[in-house]
C-alpha cells in the first residue's frame, strides 16, 4: 500500500472501521470488564472483529487499545502488562489485514484529569502515553490514532509523545464535542477552532472528531474543521444518541441513514470516514458503497 498521507494528498477518500466497544459487547464483554485485557484472554475475538470490518471494506482498522495506556490500565491493576496488551492487539489486526489495510494504533484518554483541575501531573501522563506509543509502534502499527479526547492539553501530550517516539509515523487526532447554544465545545470547553489549531501545532497529520454525535451533527463539525484546518479531516460518527430500552442500549441511526448522509461528509471535504459507538460492519459497508 502507498503511504496513507500520500493517498490523502492525492484526494482519495478512505473508509475506516466502526466501533470496537459495540462489537466487544456483542461478543460477551461485561460491564466493568477491562476491554483492553481481551488481548490477554481472548485475542481470537480481536481477529474476528478485524476480519468483519476488513470484509466490510474498511481500509483503516483500529487496535483494541483505547484504554491501554499504563495510567488507564492501572485502574485494573494491569499497568505492568502495557507492552504485552498493545503488542498483541496490533498483531491480531495485522494477521487479518496483512498489507491490505492500515493498522491504526488507538490511544484514548488516560481517565485522569490534569492539574490544576485534577491531580494528574503532565509529565507522568506524557511518559505514560510515550510508553503506549512505543509499544504500538514497535509492534508495527501503521498509524497512531489519538481519539475521543475532550481536554486539548491531554490530547497534545499524547500527540507529542507519539511524535517523539516516531516522527515519521502518521498521526490522527480526534476530539469529542457537544452541541451547545454557542456552538460545539468539548466538555472541557474546547472549541473546534482551538482544537484544530492546537492539534496541528502539536504535530497531528490528520485531525477531526469521533464519538458523541450522530452523523448530522458530525457534518456540521466537519465543516468547521475544514474552515480552521489545512490537514486532512477524519470523522467517525456514533449511530445517533443512544437510548436505553430495558437493559439494552439502542442507537437510532441505521446503516441506510449513514449511506444517505455520507455524500454530505464528502462534500464537506472529509478525507477519512468511519463509525464510532453503535456502528458495526453493516454501517461501514454502507459507507464503503457510497465512497466507491
Amino acid at each position: 500500500m502507498k503511504p496513507i498521507l500520500e493517498r490523502l494528498k492525492n484526494g482519495e477518500i478512505l473508509v475506516a472501521d466502526g466501533a470496537i466497544g459495540t462489537m466487544l459487547i456483542k461478543k460477551g464483554l461485561k460491564p466493568g470488564d477491562c476491554p483492553d485485557a481481551i488481548s490477554l484472554t481472548k485475542p481470537e475475538i480481536l481477529k474476528e472483529i478485524a476480519q468483519q470490518y476488513f470484509d466490510a471494506g474498511a481500509e483503516i482498522i483500529q487496535t483494541n487499545t483505547f484504554g491501554a495506556s499504563p495510567m488507564k490500565l492501572a485502574d485494573y491493576g494491569l499497568e505492568d502488562k502495557t507492552e504485552q496488551i498493545n503488542a498483541i492487539a496490533v498483531s491480531c489486526v495485522r494477521k487479518i489485514v496483512g498489507d491490505q489495510a492500515y493498522v491504526s494504533g488507538s490511544c484514548g484518554p488516560s481517565g485522569k484529569i490534569l492539574k490544576p483541575y485534577g491531580d494528574a501531573e503532565p509529565n507522568e501522563m506524557y511518559h505514560g502515553f510515550e510508553r503506549q506509543m512505543k509499544a504500538l509502534i514497535e509492534a508495527g502499527a501503521d498509524i497512531i490514532c489519538v481519539e475521543t479526547m475532550t481536554d486539548l492539553a491531554e490530547a497534545i501530550l499524547a500527540v507529542k509523545a507519539a511524535k517523539a517516539v516516531s516522527p515519521q509515523t502518521p498521526l490522527m487526532a480526534t476530539m469529542t464535542f457537544d452541541e451547545t447554544p454557542k456552538g460545539f465545545y468539548t466538555i472541557m470547553g474546547v472549541s473546534i477552532e482551538d482544537a484544530a489549531a492546537g492539534l496541528q501545532k502539536a504535530g497531528a497529520d490528520i485531525i477531526g472528531s469521533n464519538c458523541g454525535n450522530g452523523i448530522e451533527n458530525m457534518i456540521k463539525i466537519a465543516k468547521k474543521f475544514k474552515k480552521f484546518s489545512d490537514v486532512p479531516i477524519v470523522i467517525q460518527s456514533n449511530a445517533g444518541k443512544p437510548e436505553t430500552i430495558g437493559s439494552e442500549l439502542i442507537y437510532p441511526e441505521t446503516p441506510e441513514f449513514f449511506a444517505e448522509k455520507t455524500p454530505e461528509l464528502i462534500e464537506a471535504g472529509v478525507s477519512i470516514i468511519g463509525g464510532c459507538c453503535g456502528t458495526t460492519p453493516e454501517y461501514i459497508r454502507a459507507i464503503r458503497n457510497v465512497v466507491d
